[in-house]
């Protein structure tokens, strides 16, 4: 007959086995915390059950995390850049403008400077149309101007021609009288005359008379035919009193 175990072995393999739950507990809490092992060899299967318990491994000490860096201080805010003036964008926009115009638009444009064009030559057409006429009166005026010179002239010349032939005739006819006679003719008659039947006369003939004349008469005489050949602002006529 076989003898039942004891209270005492049984409470002994209890408690083994307790042991040996907790070691594999702990075993697998160490193995979580410091990472994957290789996996370790199985105890033999034939292991006495009486065997002591292996003790316990010491906890692995927990890894320790690195201080994580100090924050940096935000570095000061930059200045802002200076806004763009508004007048600055307009010129970048002007092309983007003139290229989204459509081909009615461009066309339109072309018409519109074609007139302008238009009108500006047929104002510098008809500005020119004006001055061709003004000088074409002007032209006529000075033809007109010229004929009436070359007419006025001309009877200038026959009034002096026909003055040059009475003063000839009167200076001969002077001349012919003795000179006494003539001296008391150009005496009595206008000064003017006097000078010049005198100084047209020749100088021989109009001495002979002058000797005769009065003194007065011949001093007025002699002042105006040396006065006449001066400049009109260099003249210095003198009133003379004749008797």
């Amino acid at each position: 007959m076989v003898r039942p175990p004891s209270l005492r072995l049984m409470v002994w393999l209890l408690v083994i086995a307790s042991g040996a739950k907790a070691v594999a507990l702990l075993a697998d809490g160490v193995a979580l915390a410091a990472g994957p092992t290789p996996p370790a060899a199985s105890a033999p299967a034939s292991a006495p059950a009486s065997a002591p318990p292996a003790p316990a491994p010491a906890p692995a000490p927990a890894p320790t995390t690195a201080p994580a860096p100090a924050a940096t201080p935000a570095a000061p805010d930059a200045p802002a850049p200076p806004e763009a003036p508004a007048s600055a964008a307009v010129p970048a926009d002007a092309p983007a403008a003139a290229a989204c115009q459509t081909p009615e638009e461009l066309l339109q444009s072309v018409r519109q400077e074609r007139a302008l064009v238009d009108g500006q030559k047929a104002a510098l057409d008809a500005r020119a149309a004006k001055l061709d006429l003004a000088w074409q009166d002007l032209t006529a005026q000075t033809a007109q101007l010229t004929a009436l010179k070359t007419e006025v002239q001309g009877l200038l010349d026959k009034a002096q021609a026909a003055h040059d032939a009475d003063l000839g005739r009167l200076v001969k006819l002077y001349g012919a009288m003795k000179p006494a006679d003539a001296a008391s003719l150009l005496d009595g008659t206008d000064l003017e005359v006097s000078v010049m039947v005198l100084s047209t006369m020749d100088e021989r003939q109009a001495g002979q008379i002058m000797a005769r004349m009065q003194p007065d008469r011949v001093q007025a005489v002699s002042k105006i035919i040396l006065d006449r050949s001066k400049l009109p602002g260099d003249q210095n006529q003198v009133l003379v009193k004749l008797n």
